[in-house]
């Protein structure tokens, strides 16, 4: 089966500082993939080279088969993306946002529909200046969606929700990824991995250095799971 997301041997410094080395990773249709690591481990930057946001300094990120820094235009328009702090107009309402998004995407969605499935059909007029962290970070995953991309790119999106919201989310990816959507998820937080995605990659020194399961390892290693990869993800920063 052809990959839909391929990562081949990417590397990224800036100002000298090597962020990503040789970076090399797959995700298949319909696959959930943890990006899991410490803060300023190179989660950022290696889903805005996946997404085209980026230009690697060597190898390549490829979405369908296509070069993503080459064809980011049409990459872009395929999928959907949350990566770091969302960016809306602030004094419009989230409908408003969001059919301004799908103008600028040339489609014509469900906006109501997305808007139910992150808890904020009954925000009305309410302009997104007056939204709290969590309600901007449910407008960002509805944009994300919006467009039935073939596949998302979420940095962090649980960032400022409540366990409601984390819950709600993670049936919402669940949903998408059973319908054959594509989704790379980065986290720093592995429970929240082991909930969701069908594989992990322990991201450190650049590269991803370990990956697996999550229902298999912690078959094997059962309460000693959680240490066993803490264990790796400091081992690797040396």
């Amino acid at each position: 089966m052809d990959a839909v997301i391929e990562i081949r041997e990417v590397s990224k410094s800036f100002q000298g500082q090597s962020v990503l080395e040789r970076c090399s990773l797959n995700l298949q249709k319909g696959e959930i993939y943890g990006l899991l690591g410490v803060n300023g481990a190179g989660k950022t930057t290696l889903m805005k080279i996946t997404g085209g946001f980026q230009q690697p300094d060597e190898g390549e990120a490829r979405i369908d088969g296509r070069d993503s820094w080459e064809h980011r235009e049409k990459i872009q328009s395929r999928i959907g993306s949350l990566i770091e702090t969302p960016i809306f107009y602030e004094h419009l309402s989230a409908r408003e946002n969001l059919e301004i998004h799908m103008a600028y995407m040339g489609q014509n969605r469900d906006i109501t529909g997305a808007l139910e499935q992150v808890g904020l059909s009954r925000t009305g007029r309410k302009p997104v200046a007056k939204f709290s962290m969590g309600m901007k970070q449910r407008l960002g995953i509805a944009r994300a969606m919006l467009h039935n991309p073939d596949c998302l790119l979420l940095d962090e999106p649980i960032n400022g929700l409540d366990p409601v919201g984390i819950q709600e989310v993670r049936d919402i990816l669940l949903a998408l990824a059973e319908r054959g959507t594509a989704i790379l998820i980065s986290s720093h937080i592995l429970s929240e991995m082991e909930q969701l995605a069908h594989r992990v990659g322990i991201l450190a020194q650049g590269k991803i250095v370990e990956e697996f399961s999550p229902s298999m390892m912690r078959a094997q290693y059962g309460e000693d799971f959680e240490k066993y990869v803490i264990d790796i993800m400091r081992r690797k920063q040396v």
